[in-house]
C-alpha cells in the first residue's frame, strides 16, 4: 500500500472517505463537490483500490493540500472504505462513492447538527438520483429521520445509499474488529460482502454498538444511477441481503427472528421497483409475489407506494419495454427506486 499525501499536521474535524475503482467517467466531478463544500475543516481521503482506468491520474490532478491519496492492491468497496477509515484523523467520518456527488452545504450541515445533537452517531440526509450524465432524475430517497429504530435500519434503510452519511469516529470504533486474515488490519465494514455492505454496518452499529441514527431534511447528495443493467444484479443483491441477514442471526438472533419477514417483503418491493427500472416487468411481478407471500405489512403500512408499484409492473406486461420505462418514471412520482 502507497500513500501520498498533502495534509497538515493539525487533524481536521472531517475525515471524507472516497474509494476509487474505473470511475474515470465521474470521479473529478466527486472530487469537485466535495472541495466545493461551505463547511473547509476537512481532509479527502482517495483510496484507489487497484483500478485500470485513468482515474488515478485524474485524482493526483487535484494539487489540493486537503487530499490524501492511498493506493491498494484491490479488495472492493468495503476493504476501500476500511482503508480509508484506518487512515482518517478527524472527529466525524464522512462516506462519498467516487460516482456521486454532494451539494455544497452537506458537511456545514451535518457538522451542525452532530455538534447540537451529541447523542446522535450517525448523521444522514435524503439523496437526488442523478443519471449517468448527471443529470437530475425524478427521484428522491426521502427516508424517515427521526426516532430510528434498529427495526427502521433492517426493513426501511433510512440512510438511503453510502454516500448519505457522515459519522462520529467515537461511534464507528463501538463495531471496529480486526481482520480475520490480517489481525493488524482493522475493519469497520465486511469485506467478504460485495453488496448491502452498508446496512449490514448499520445495523451492527444500532444493535451491537447501541448508536444512534438521525437525519436532517434538506436533500444533500446526488446519487447516481444506470439507465439500465442485467435482471441478475437484482437476484445478486438479494442474494447478498441474504447473507446479511445470516451474519444478523448470529449476534442478533432475537430481532432477526422478530421483524424478518417484514424486512424481506420490504426488500423485495426494494427490489422490484428496481426491476421496473431496467424495464423487467416480469421479474417485478415475481418479487412482489415473494413480497406478498412473506408480508403484507409493507402494504398496510406505505399502501401508496405498494398499490403504484403493482399497477405499474402489471402495465408493463402489456406493452413495450420503451414505453414501460417511461411510464415506470411517470408512474412513481418521483420515488421509483427508494
Amino acid at each position: 500500500m502507497t500513500m501520498i499525501s498533502h495534509t497538515s499536521f493539525a487533524a481536521p474535524r472531517v475525515s471524507v472517505v472516497m474509494p476509487v475503482y474505473n470511475v474515470e467517467a465521474y470521479v473529478a466531478e466527486a472530487i469537485r463537490s466535495v472541495l466545493a463544500q461551505t463547511f473547509t475543516d476537512f481532509e479527502l481521503i482517495i483510496v484507489d483500490d487497484g483500478g485500470a482506468d485513468a482515474s488515478l491520474q485524474i485524482c493526483r490532478s487535484f494539487a489540493d493540500p486537503r487530499i490524501t491519496i492511498v493506493s491498494q492492491p484491490n479488495r472492493g468497496l468495503a476493504g476501500a472504505r476500511n482503508t480509508g477509515i484506518a487512515a482518517a484523523r478527524g472527529e466525524f467520518v464522512a462516506l462519498l462513492d467516487s460516482d456521486d456527488r454532494w451539494l455544497p452545504e452537506k458537511l456545514m450541515l451535518h457538522v451542525i447538527h452532530l455538534d447540537n445533537a451529541p447523542d446522535i452517531g450517525v448523521s444522514y440526509a435524503p439523496s437526488r438520483f442523478i443519471d449517468t450524465a448527471g443529470q437530475p432524475l425524478r427521484i428522491v430517497q426521502r427516508p424517515k429521520l427521526k426516532r430510528v429504530a434498529p427495526q427502521d435500519i433492517f426493513c426501511r434503510n433510512p440512510v438511503g445509499n453510502g454516500s448519505a452519511a457522515v459519522l462520529r469516529r467515537s461511534a464507528l470504533d463501538t463495531v471496529a474488529f480486526a481482520h480475520p486474515d490480517d489481525r493488524t488490519r482493522p475493519c469497520w465494514f465486511d469485506e467478504s460482502l460485495r453488496q448491502s455492505e452498508d446496512i449490514e454496518m448499520w445495523l451492527r452499529l444500532s444493535l451491537t454498538g447501541g448508536v444512534r441514527f438521525e437525519g436532517i431534511a434538506p436533500v444533500l447528495t446526488e446519487y447516481r444511477v444506470g439507465g439500465g443493467g442485467l435482471s441478475a444484479q437484482i437476484l445478486r443483491q438479494y442474494e447478498t441481503w441474504q447473507g446479511v441477514v445470516a451474519r444478523m442471526a448470529r449476534f442478533a438472533p432475537d430481532f432477526t427472528a422478530r421483524h424478518l419477514d417484514r424486512a424481506r417483503a420490504y426488500q423485495l418491493r426494494y427490489l422490484a421497483r428496481r426491476a421496473i427500472q431496467l424495464g423487467d416487468a416480469g421479474m417485478a411481478m415475481a418479487l412482489l409475489r415473494g413480497a406478498a407471500a412473506s408480508s403484507l405489512r409493507p402494504l398496510l403500512e406505505e399502501p401508496v407506494k405498494s398499490l403504484t408499484t403493482l399497477a405499474v409492473a402489471l402495465a408493463g406486461r402489456l406493452i413495450g419495454p420503451d414505453r414501460f420505462t417511461r411510464l415506470a418514471t411517470r408512474a412513481a412520482g418521483g420515488q421509483l427506486v427508494a
